[in-house]
């Protein structure tokens, strides 16, 4: 590709984008010693979604906020109202009375490649004059946030420049499709930014609006990946399933007979050997039902019906 085409084609992707790229602003009420209560004000992007007001942006942006004003790309203020929110996935679903916004075009995080040209789109610092772009590429796919819990879908890595600000705007391709929500940027390393991929976004959006709030299947066990010291330690094969390290007492596993030191290996019909799938194992199950869970116990393949309560926590499995 030539450079002016390259040039032409960001040009174009952000020009189709940037009427669905709104900024942010919140108030928060803090307390300080001595001081007393104050407002501490923020700034973040939200991307309209729906043409009927409705915008996704992070959890993290409007968590505790006690006032939340959306600034569109044309012009007009207007108070948001918090349709509902997932700390697990860092997603949020904000609405604003208003019809006929221009919502993004929204494409497919699951073909995404490590290396592919990606841009950040968003209210950095919030500075004023409309959104700041940034441009990287996909530095890894499938990833946790350092120093955090686990994040249940995986995150996107990349190395476009995401600065405070950036929280809930699009990461997008060439082609001007949205395929993440920024959430994060590392304080400490430089060119290291995470987007949730728009897969997982859109589905807990849509949950969120039909309920106001994510339910996640649970059975109540504690497991690890089997990596080549906890495998070597146990006498297994590593990556071979997850080890179940604990079974909270009156859980659905405990219940089903799952002990301390199986090695499950597959929910229904999909094969597990990471804690990550076997949370979107679990997700593909409704709440009420019951799934077949495979493990290996000392040597012996069993499985075991357990029903499938709503997670009391988060993130669990």
């Amino acid at each position: 590709m030539a450079l002016n085409e390259l040039e032409d084609r960001i040009v174009s992707a952000v020009s189709t984008l940037g009427p669905s790229v709104a900024s942010v602003s919140t108030l928060r009420t803090a307390r300080r010693r001595g001081i007393g209560p104050f407002s501490l004000p923020g700034e973040a992007t939200a991307l309209v979604v729906e043409e009927a007001g409705y915008l996704l942006t992070n959890q993290h942006v409007v968590d505790g906020a006690t006032r939340l004003d959306v600034h569109l790309p044309d012009g007009r203020d207007l108070p948001g109202e918090v349709v509902g929110g997932d700390a697990v996935t860092d997603i949020a679903l904000v609405r604003v009375e208003a019809t006929g916004l221009p919502a993004a075009r929204l494409g497919d995080s699951e073909n995404l490649r490590v290396g592919q040209i990606v841009l950040a789109v968003g209210n950095a610092l919030g500075l004023p004059g409309g959104p700041t772009v940034s441009m990287g590429v996909v530095s890894a796919l499938g990833r946790p946030l350092p120093g955090s819990d686990f994040i249940f879908e995986g995150l996107v890595q990349t190395d476009a420049a995401i600065n405070p600000g950036n929280s809930g705007g699009p990461l997008v391709d060439l082609s001007g499709a949205v395929v993440g929500i920024n959430t994060a940027m590392v304080p400490f390393a430089q060119g290291v930014g995470f987007a949730i991929p728009i897969q997982a976004a859109r589905r807990i959006a849509d949950e969120l609006r039909q309920r106001g709030r994510v339910v996640r299947p649970w059975i109540g066990v504690k497991v690890a990946d089997l990596g080549e010291t906890l495998a070597r330690q146990h006498g297994l094969e590593p990556g071979s399933g997850l080890l179940v390290a604990e079974v909270l007492p009156r859980s659905p596993s405990h219940r089903a007979g799952i002990r301390p030191g199986d090695v499950v290996d597959r929910v229904g019909p999909f094969g597990v050997r990471s804690v990550r799938q076997l949370l979107e194992s679990l997700s593909k199950f409704p709440v009420g039902g019951d799934v077949e869970i495979g493990f290996r116990r000392r040597g012996l393949r069993l499985s075991a019906s357990v029903p499938l309560q709503e997670s009391p926590t988060v993130p669990a499995s």
